[in-house]
């Protein structure tokens, strides 16, 4: 229960915040996330390019956890899952207070669950973030960046959301550890503690899913 209301009164937080707290909305707001998905990129700070792609990597990792915890769930994981694609850990956050923990997965793995569940996809999702940090840290303008977080509610929130979805990540991180047998503290924390790259490497690393009844088996 005591977590269930820290989390929720976390998103409450978090809402209320960045809509009456964070600084103003930009006139360019819209152009410039237009730009962003597009791929518009000229005369763009490298280092925001590389936060707004970072917040596509992190609903693939949380997914690779939340679709297999979904499963014995009284509530699906994939509305939320799906959401936070768009809004990162406001769609998360609610499924974050109203699951159960669960550390047991029975069935068969589906074709999605086993793509999320594989090494590559892990792998992949690895290298892709190692790219987009470099381009990052090595052609951004730093100065230009904190000016903007000051003064942009788009660029403020997203580098919040950013660090409460690095945070966030042991509240399912524990229950998938076992469900694939694999009940290690010292891992748990370490993985944890890393941000970005720790629940990436952990999906690089992580043992397979066990199917049907066979529970807590490492393969």
């Amino acid at each position: 229960m005591l977590r269930q209301v820290s989390l929720f009164s976390l998103w409450v937080v978090f809402v209320v915040y960045a809509f009456f707290l964070a600084p103003p909305d930009q006139p360019d707001t819209f152009e410039l996330i237009k730009k962003l998905s597009i791929g518009q990129w000229q005369e763009i700070n490298p280092l925001i390019i590389s936060l707004f792609n970072l917040m596509g990597v992190w609903p693939l990792a949380y997914s690779a956890l939340a679709f297999t915890d979904g499963r014995n769930q009284k509530i699906p994981a994939w509305p939320f899952a799906t959401g936070s694609f768009g809004v990162g850990a406001f769609a998360l956050l609610p499924y974050l207070f109203l699951r159960t923990p669960n550390q047991e997965f029975v069935g068969k793995k589906s074709i999605f669950i086993k793509f999320l569940d594989s090494r590559v996809t892990g792998i992949i999702l690895t290298v892709i973030a190692s790219i987009l940090v470099a381009y990052g840290v090595r052609g951004g303008d730093w100065q230009d960046f904190i000016q903007q977080w000051q003064t942009s509610r788009f660029i403020h929130v997203m580098s919040l959301d950013f660090c409460l979805l690095s945070l966030l990540f042991p509240v399912l991180l524990r229950d998938d550890m076992a469900r694939r047998g694999w009940k290690n503290p010292q891992l748990f924390w370490l993985i944890s503690l890393i941000p970005l790259f720790g629940p990436l490497i952990y999906l690089c690393v992580r043992p397979a899913l066990p199917e049907a009844d066979t529970i807590g088996v490492t393969k």
